[in-house]
C-alpha cells in the first residue's frame, strides 16, 4: 500500500502548525525538567517526597501527551488514520482538550513546587514558561477543532463531550492531591474520609474511562443499555459521589482551621486545591446530568 502524505498547502494549515508547536514545546518542557537536579526542587528533605510526587505527575503529563500528539501528527501526515479502529475525530478532540487541561494543571503545580521552596533557577523558570506555551498550544488546537463543522469534530466536540473530558481531568488531577493530603495529614484526615473519597474518585475515573472507550471505539450501538440512559446514569452517580467528596474536602478545611498552627501549611494548601478541583468536577457532572435529562425528555416527547 503506497504512503500518501499531505499536500504542500496542508503543511501550513493551522492544525499542522499547532500540532508541531505542541510536539516541540512538550518535548522541550520535559527535557528541561529532566535535566534539573533534585536539589533544584527542594532543599528541605522533609518536603522531598511531596515535591517528587508532583514532579512525576507533571513529567508524566508532558511525556504522555508528547507521545500521543506525535503519533497523531505522524498519522495525519501519512494519512493512515483511517486504518486505526477508533473514531479519529473524537480522538483528536479528546487529546487536544484533555492535553490543554492536564498541561494547565502541570503548569500550575510545577511553578508552585519550585517557587514554594525558593529554589528558582534559570532552567526551572524556562521549563515553567515552556509548559505554559504547551498549554496554549493545546488550547489553540482545541479552538481550531471546535471551529470545524459538527460532523468533523464528533461527539467529543459537543458540550456534553467537553464536559466528560473535564470530568476525566478532574479525576486525574485530584488523585495525586489526595495522596499528598493523606501523607501530609495522617492525624487529621480520618480513615473513613480517605476510604470514601478514594472510592468516589476511583469509581468516577473508571466511569470516565468506560465512556471514553465506548465513544472512541464507536461501541455506542453495541451497549446493553441505551447510550443516552447509560450516560445519564453515570452523570447521576458522579454528582452523588463528588457531592460527598466535596463535602469531605470542606470538612477537612474546617478541621485544619480548628487545629490552627499545629496543622502543616503545605497540606492545608493541598486540601484547598483538592476542594477546588472537586468543586469544578462536581459542576461538570451537574451540567452533564442536566444535558442528559433534557435529551431524554426531548426524545420521550418526540
Amino acid at each position: 500500500m503506497p504512503v500518501i502524505v499531505l499536500e504542500a498547502k496542508d503543511f501550513t494549515s493551522p492544525l499542522f502548525l499547532v500540532r508541531t508547536w505542541e510536539v516541540l514545546s512538550s518535548c522541550t518542557t520535559f527535557s528541561l525538567v529532566a535535566s534539573l537536579e533534585p536539589s533544584e526542587f527542594s532543599k528541605n528533605q522533609s518536603h522531598h517526597q511531596h515535591v517528587n510526587t508532583f514532579r512525576i505527575f507533571s513529567m508524566f503529563t508532558w511525556c504522555f501527551f508528547f507521545t500521543l500528539t506525535l503519533l497523531i501528527h505522524i498519522l495525519s501526515v501519512i494519512q493512515f488514520h483511517s486504518l486505526i479502529p477508533v473514531s479519529w475525530k473524537n480522538l483528536t478532540m479528546t487529546v487536544a482538550v484533555l492535553g490543554a487541561l492536564m498541561c494547565l494543571g502541570a503548569s500550575v503545580l510545577f511553578p508552585w513546587i519550585v517557587m514554594d521552596h525558593r529554589v528558582v533557577t534559570p532552567r526551572s523558570v524556562a521549563a515553567a514558561v515552556v509548559s505554559c506555551l504547551t498549554f496554549l498550544a493545546y488550547t489553540a488546537e482545541s479552538y481550531v477543532l471546535r471551529t470545524q463543522a459538527h460532523e468533523q469534530r464528533g461527539y467529543m466536540g459537543s458540550t456534553a463531550g467537553l464536559l466528560k473530558i473535564v470530568q476525566l481531568w478532574g479525576g486525574c488531577q485530584v488523585i495525586p492531591l489526595l495522596v499528598e493530603v493523606v501523607c501530609g495529614l495522617p492525624g487529621v484526615v480520618h480513615r473513613w474520609q480517605v476510604l470514601v473519597t478514594c472510592t468516589a474518585y476511583g469509581v468516577c475515573v473508571l466511569m470516565c474511562v468506560v465512556t471514553l472507550v465506548v465513544i472512541l471505539g464507536d461501541f455506542a450501538a453495541r451497549c446493553l443499555l441505551p447510550f443516552d440512559k447509560l450516560m445519564a446514569g453515570f452523570s447521576l452517580i458522579g454528582v452523588l459521589f463528588y457531592m460527598v467528596a466535596t463535602v469531605i474536602c470542606f470538612t477537612e478545611i474546617l478541621q485544619l482551621r480548628e487545629l490552627g498552627q499545629s496543622a502543616p501549611n503545605k497540606s492545608a494548601e493541598l486540601v484547598i486545591m483538592e476542594a477546588v478541583v472537586a468543586s469544578i468536577t462536581l459542576l461538570a457532572y451537574t451540567m452533564d446530568l442536566a444535558f442528559s435529562i433534557k435529551l431524554l425528555c426531548d426524545r420521550s416527547h418526540a
